[in-house]
């Protein structure tokens, strides 16, 4: 009776409540004792007692993060997950990142599929259940429903031509040629009673000066023409555009509104076609804008002489350690950096902050856009060892397997364009890192030296310049011109990397 007591009912009102009465009513059945029987299996195995599944939300996989595209399910529906496995990869604003599972079940219910674009995040993309539960059944939380399908991006229909309104015409009669009046040619023609037809334009792009409209002034005045003036033009019936209206627009025609391409079709004058931007393309777009509009850039730009680091390069060739030019750069970055704490600073917003670190971001391209992994604690790493994760994490940035710690911070930035044959170019600042500094591509110059008895010759020396750009608020420009004096002397004496 303890259980009746606390419903507040007593036992007859509680078996008929479960529907352990069947159609006897109220009243006790004989001979079917209240108990562990059938009726009280059905009672647990009815919805009432089926434990809530386990969602799977899109994870901030990145500081930057606000969307994510489902690549792949790792894991099919009714498929048995551990901790730690697999479920699927998800590409973010910066690479493609494999989420894993934190709970053991099965994998119930995929709600998103795979290729389905711009989820926001906490969105509803799975769910798990508990092993041995119902994964066939189970239903999609009501507080939580799927996101709003934005995978594919909707083919523009093709839409009736607009109605072209009567006041764009109002002025022209058909078949009289129309021109593109100045300010003071329309002056001169409406107080004279002239119309532009009857004289020539010659400024620039058809457009008809004021020149031209004197000219026709005095061509009245000597009688060589009368004044023209318009008949009212009568109303005009709400119809659809004549075919001949398209040959009678002005010498120079420029379209209002250029029509919309359509996948598939030759595309007219005056159209485009959308190309779909991946998530890194979005979010590359919005931090550039965000760093021009809001970071004051400043550039200083240094030539340095390479030729010490060549001949150190084919020493270690000969060693068979490959290195290249870039390795060194980044290294002679972390060393200045080093010896010039006051310059490896980041902005917060509110204020400065020194790092305590020295991490040298570097730009890699890849097909989805530019990344820039990450080397860590440069300064104490050697030669050799920059070269060698530099070469692993470009493969990885390619490849779309960075992890996020991989490429997320950073406290300065190198961006190399030499392979490109850019001789010098200037970089953005990624925030909220300070500085950044583009390398132009390695090129020989002449120069004039002098030898030991003081007699002038050319010399060729093998020179590359490097643009940094700094963020003024901390960075100013007397403090960005010593941190390339000494970047310059750091590189040009290899041995001062050591």
């Amino acid at each position: 009776m303890a259980a009746s007591w606390r419903l507040g009912c007593d036992l007859p009102m509680l078996r008929y409540l479960l529907g352990f009465g069947g159609g006897r009513g109220l009243g006790l059945v004989k001979g079917a004792p209240f108990g562990r029987g059938a009726s009280w299996r059905w009672f647990h195995s009815t919805q009432w007692m089926r434990a809530d599944p386990i969602k799977i939300l899109m994870p901030s996989l990145s500081p930057t993060m606000e969307e994510g595209n489902i690549v792949k399910w790792l894991k099919k529906e009714g498929e048995a997950v551990s901790a730690g496995d697999a479920l699927c990869e998800i590409e973010t604003d910066k690479a493609v990142v494999t989420l894993d599972s934190s709970e053991d079940g099965i994998l119930a219910k995929i709600v998103v599929e795979e290729g389905s674009k711009n989820i926001r995040l906490g969105s509803l993309i799975g769910l798990l259940v508990e092993e041995g539960g119902d994964w066939k059944h189970v239903e999609i939380p009501k507080d939580v429903g799927p996101p709003p399908a934005t995978s594919k991006p909707s083919v523009p229909q093709p839409s009736p031509e607009p109605q072209i309104s009567a006041p764009v015409k109002k002025e022209h009669t058909p078949g009289k040629l129309q021109f593109r009046l100045s300010p003071a040619a329309r002056n001169i023609l409406e107080k004279h009673a002239l119309d532009a037809s009857q004289g020539t334009a010659t400024g620039p792009r058809g457009i008809f000066t004021k020149e031209d409209a004197l000219k026709l002034v005095q061509l009245k005045q000597t009688g060589k023409i009368t004044e023209s003036r318009p008949p009212p033009a009568p109303p005009i019936a709400p119809t659809a555009p004549l075919p001949s209206q398209a040959t009678a627009g002005p010498s120079y025609p420029r379209p209002m509104i250029p029509p919309v391409s359509t996948p598939g079709q030759p595309n007219a004058a005056g159209t485009f076609t959308e190309i779909p931007a991946s998530n890194i393309r979005r979010v590359i777009a919005k931090r550039l804008t965000e760093s021009k509009s809001t970071v004051p850039h400043s550039y200083a730009t240094a030539d340095c002489d390479l030729g010490a680091v060549l001949k150190v390069r084919q020493n270690l060739v000969k060693d068979d350690i490959k290195v290249s030019v870039n390795d060194f750069i980044i290294k002679a970055a972390a060393v200045t950096l080093k010896q010039m704490p006051s310059v490896n600073v980041s902005w917060d917003g509110e204020g400065p902050k020194q790092l305590p670190f020295i991490d040298i971001s570097v730009a890699v391209a890849t097909d989805k856009g530019l990344i820039t992994p990450i080397i860590k604690d440069a300064a104490a790493k050697g030669i050799q060892e920059i070269a060698d994760s530099v070469k692993a994490l470009s493969k990885k940035a390619r490849d779309g397997k960075l992890l996020p710690e991989e490429y997320q911070g950073g406290s300065f930035s190198v961006s190399n364009l030499g392979m490109f044959g850019v001789d010098e170019f200037a970089a953005v600042i990624s925030p909220p890192q300070a500085c950044v500094l583009a390398v132009g591509r390695l090129r020989p110059v002449l120069k004039l030296a002098q030898d030991e008895e003081g007699d002038g010759k050319l010399q060729q020396h093998q020179l590359i310049t490097v643009t940094m750009a700094s963020d003024g608020r901390v960075v100013d420009d007397e403090l960005a011109t010593r941190f390339l004096e000494s970047f310059k002397a750091n590189l040009e004496n290899p041995i001062l990397l050591a």
